[in-house]
């Protein structure tokens, strides 16, 4: 008999508990424990209602995710779930923590349900590219209706327990005491002779056809053009919840589940999920100890800083916000005010948690405010210059053993840290804007940085409830380097025939939310502008060097921000392609003698993609990024990558790396340093490996 499982009596009750930590994954060893328990219970007349329940911190919280992709062991869950139903005893399911996924199908298979005050509930498979496979798309639409199951399965988002109560998917929450509540519920089962409740006899939420059947068709209609694949699939069981007999649905359900669970876009996904794990594991962890951090530090009041200010007070740390200047200091509180004014009117948080993270503010202009802080992160201009200026007061004033992050998105900071007397404290917190929203930050360790300071940056990380990266350092880091080939093999193309509203949409077509071109409106042309300048005395005289975007900032136009750059805002139908760009390129290409040639929608994806996944190599040849998935991660959470795609490296993976090395050789001709393969590839490809196969565990 499987240890994951148990099986208990108390009365005539029969208490099968879950016990296989640290989330009671349904793994194949639970599976069989529930299995031969349920046998040994249907051969036990003395059995009257039955509790199916869990140790430790939660109900099952879902599938084990690394048997996705593999042949089950049986029993698989489908036939768990429809054998728990088919129980001539009553079942109750006593929920706690988090049931998700195969864990809710578990309990919606129970024919009563009751649950923790604080437990939430939900089926969260579409971030993996599948849908349920336990007969959720069957049973949680016979309770609550079409809308109400496709929301909770395309949206992924748990409920919580009294709105599970609400929707009638359980039938008590409870404030404390249980499984006392549970036993008393079997035993009144038992007392009232009442018997089993199954599910799939239930038809709440199928009574009115017409109207299931039209929440089906607008659910339709609102995905139409989704790029995933499950979506119509998950649709498609619902509506057959409703039209076919249960079987029939469950089979259908069975077949959808195998079927999108072998697709690539499952395979990206779940490569996403364990990617984003194992960028956590990284060496300076082993022995470190981590620094503690109490209160932080802001140097820079402007957009980043009062970002990084306001992902600083979300996660409960008094912040010390300086500014040289009153003016920019008010401005830079005010920034932070609106947005908790903004999350205020939206629900987000209340007006007493406003009040209490306002209060945790501390504005200052005096860099000797900073003397007792744990933490200080320096997000001033981007500017060498002036960032040692910076580094040379904050060295003076902060405490021994404090750390000292700059966000800097490409200056090299170890030539920042060999300026003070303290370089064993700097490291980089590359956040990306708007910093309190966006998920990514390059953790940056430095030639000379402390383990303890980057353990720590990742125990912050998580904190601010951030997903971090380590990277070494190079100019871009991870992220922007990749990001500066993919623009430039962009840019190639610009030069040598497409225009950025064709390059745009194929982007986008691909399943990037906007192009590249887009990005670099709304970001500020000067900002890259700058960039290129600082960079323009150390340039090799024989790169292929495209100066489109220098000439639009020569004539001010920046963007977004000054209503014009690639494109022309403030009119009413939205952004339109500039006119006088389309001349510019047109000049550009004149005087460099290029004749422009159409690029079809693929071949603009595939450069674009060929010089991201190169340059991703690249990184992890040189030891800037520890392995391929890193890449990917930073690609997802930072920049748009679509997450169904699974990042560069996984998307060279997926298309075959000698079809992506034989690109690279194909346009090499035409800037030979740029698509240059990188080693790698040929070194994979020689041993029948995969970018997959460098990320280890």
């Amino acid at each position: 008999m499987s240890l994951a499982v148990s099986l208990e009596f108390e009365n005539s009750v029969a208490v099968v508990t879950i016990n296989n930590p640290p989330v009671n994954a349904l793994s194949h060893s639970v599976r069989q424990g529930l299995w031969d328990y349920l046998e040994q219970i249907e051969r036990n007349s003395d059995i009257k209602a039955v509790i199916l329940r869990a140790e430790g911190r939660t109900f099952p919280a879902g599938a084990d995710v690394r048997e996705f992709g593999r042949p089950r062991t049986p029993p698989i869950l489908s036939k768990i779930c429809d054998r728990i139903e088919a129980l001539p005893t009553p079942v109750i399911a006593e929920i706690h923590g988090t049931a998700l996924g195969g864990g809710f199908e578990l309990a919606l298979a129970c024919h009563y349900r009751i649950a923790d005050q604080t437990a939430r509930m939900g089926l969260p498979e579409v971030g993996l590219g599948v849908l349920p496979g336990g007969g959720g798309t069957q049973r949680l639409p016979r309770l609550v209706g079409a809308a109400q199951a496709l929301d909770m399965i395309i949206g992924g988002k748990p409920v919580s327990a009294p709105a599970a109560e609400a929707l009638g998917l359980i039938d008590r929450a409870v404030k404390k005491n249980l499984h006392q509540a549970a036993l008393a519920s079997a035993l009144n089962l038992i007392d009232h002779g009442a018997g089993p409740r199954p599910t799939r006899d239930r038809v709440d939420g199928l009574s009115n056809v017409a109207k299931y059947n039209s929440e089906v068709a607008a659910m339709r209609t609102r995905h139409a053009k989704s790029p995933l694949a499950n979506i119509p699939r998950i649709i498609n069981c619902v509506e057959a919840a409703v039209l076919l007999p249960f079987e029939a649905g469950i089979a259908m359900e069975r077949q959808a589940f195998d079927e999108c669970e072998t697709g690539p876009q499952a395979e990206a996904l779940r490569h996403a999920f364990f990617a984003e794990r194992r960028a956590a594991k990284v060496p300076e962890l082993k022995g470190a100890e981590l620094r503690e951090i109490h209160r932080i530090g802001v140097v820079g009041a402007g957009t980043m800083g009062s970002g990084i200010a306001i992902a600083c007070l979300d996660a409960g740390f008094p912040v010390t916000l300086v500014e040289r200047n009153v003016e920019g200091l008010q401005a830079g509180i005010s920034k932070i005010e609106k947005n908790y004014e903004r999350s205020v009117k939206k629900g987000r948080i209340d007006e007493t948690t406003r009040q209490n993270r306002m209060e945790q503010l501390n504005g200052t202009t005096e860099m000797q405010d900073l003397g007792q802080v744990d933490l200080v992160i320096e997000a001033v201009f981007e500017d060498e210059e002036v960032k040692r200026g910076v580094f040379a007061q904050l060295d003076q004033v902060m405490r021994p053993g404090a750390i000292l992050a700059t966000n800097t998105s490409y200056l090299d900071i170890n030539a920042l840290a060999d300026t003070i007397s303290r370089p064993e404290d700097v490291v980089g917190y590359h956040f990306f804007s708007p910093a309190h929203i966006m998920k990514l930050l390059e953790i940056v360790v430095g030639a000379k940085t402390h383990k303890d300071v980057v353990a720590t940056g990742f125990a912050l990380a998580k904190k601010l409830r951030k997903v971090p990266v380590r990277a070494g350092v190079a100019d871009g880091f991870i992220g922007n380097r990749v990001l500066a080939s993919y623009r430039l093999a962009a840019d190639f193309m610009l030069e040598e025939g497409a225009s950025p509203a064709e390059i745009d949409a194929a982007m986008r077509d691909f399943g990037f939310p906007v192009g590249p071109y887009q990005v670099l409106d709304m970001a500020g042309l000067d900002i890259s502008w700058a960039r290129r300048k600082r960079l323009a005395e150390t340039r090799d005289p024989k790169e292929r060097y495209v100066a489109i975007g220098d000439r639009i900032c020569e004539q001010g136009w920046f963007g977004q921000k000054t209503g014009r750059g690639y494109y022309i805002y403030g009119g009413e139908s939205g952004p339109v392609e500039n006119p006088d760009v389309l001349t510019i390129i047109a000049q550009e290409r004149a005087a460099k003698d290029i004749t422009p040639r159409a690029f079809s929608v693929e071949e603009i994806q595939m450069r674009c993609l060929s010089a991201m996944a190169n340059e991703g190599a690249r990184l992890v040849e040189e030891g800037v990024a520890l392995r391929p998935s890193d890449v990917d991660v930073a690609k997802l959470y930072g920049y748009g990558f679509p997450r169904h795609r699974g990042g560069p490296m996984m998307w060279a993976d997926q298309n075959g790396l000698l079809a992506v090395e034989n690109a690279l050789k194909s346009y090499q001709p035409e800037e030979p340093e740029f698509w240059k393969p990188s080693p790698i590839f040929a070194e994979l490809i020689k041993n029948g490996r995969h970018f997959s196969d460098l990320n280890g565990a």
